[in-house]
């Protein structure tokens, strides 16, 4: 990200929850955008190209999903789900449809913003070798341009998507723990949140054409971790 501030668009149809949302963000150094419905949202996303965007799950004329949804047909934009305390069918469900990461009701200021900042860093620049490429039978990925094809054909992934297949595949040939995973792609404070990593995983691999059950690109080692193979 440069030096300006990260817009982030707020959706919310609780008004009272919409503005406190907002005050938080824009005390943490955050510019906002607000909307409090589904439509709204998608109206406000098109004509403002928000950084990021925080959506309510539960809403009534297009509820969360919808909206994420809607989002991911033209863009990859970084979405973080507001869920419900202890309900992981919607954070798993959430991120299974493309959001990037959850942020669970009640929460702090503090911790709304360290969400925000932890998912806006990972679509900053990567320490990449510059024109390496990593190839693997029809897999390619160009780390300089953060390009990912299969068999010749461009992959449209997250950012989380792709820091997390560029992660194994610069490992390829050992095998990386989820806290390895969960703390080079989400961050440190992310370290025993297996549903963010489970379900990119399972996006991942559907997205390679990979069978979950034998997987062709990243590899799962019962009770230790994942694995990609090297290249010969």
């Amino acid at each position: 990200m440069s030096s300006k501030k990260a817009l982030v668009l707020v959706v919310d149809d609780d008004v009272r929850m919409l503005r406190m949302m907002k005050r938080m963000l824009e005390l943490e150094g955050f510019d906002t955008l607000i909307a409090n419905s589904g439509e709204a949202a998608l109206k406000v996303f098109e004509k403002e190209s928000p950084d990021l965007v925080l959506l309510d799950i539960m809403m009534p004329d297009m509820n969360g999903y919808i909206v994420c949804q809607h989002i991911r047909e033209f863009s990859q934009v970084p979405i973080i789900m507001v869920t419900a305390m202890g309900d992981d069918k919607e954070k798993v469900e959430g991120l299974d449809i493309g959001a990037d990461d959850y942020v669970t009701k009640p929460f702090s200021a503090s911790e709304l913003a360290a969400r925000v900042r932890a998912v806006l860093r990972r679509i900053g620049p990567q320490d990449e070798p510059p024109g390496a490429i990593f190839q693997y039978k029809d897999l390619v990925i160009d780390f300089a341009s953060r390009r990912v094809t299969l068999s010749g054909q461009e992959l449209i992934l997250t950012s989380t998507e792709y820091r997390l297949l560029s992660y194994v595949s610069r490992n390829a040939g050992r095998v990386v723990t989820p806290d390895q995973l969960l703390d080079k792609v989400w961050g440190e404070e992310y370290i025993g949140a297996p549903h963010l990593l489970q379900v990119n995983i399972a996006r991942l691999r559907k997205k390679l054409g990979d069978d979950a059950k034998h997987p062709t690109y990243i590899l799962t080692r019962p009770g230790i971790g994942y694995i990609m193979s090297k290249p010969v």
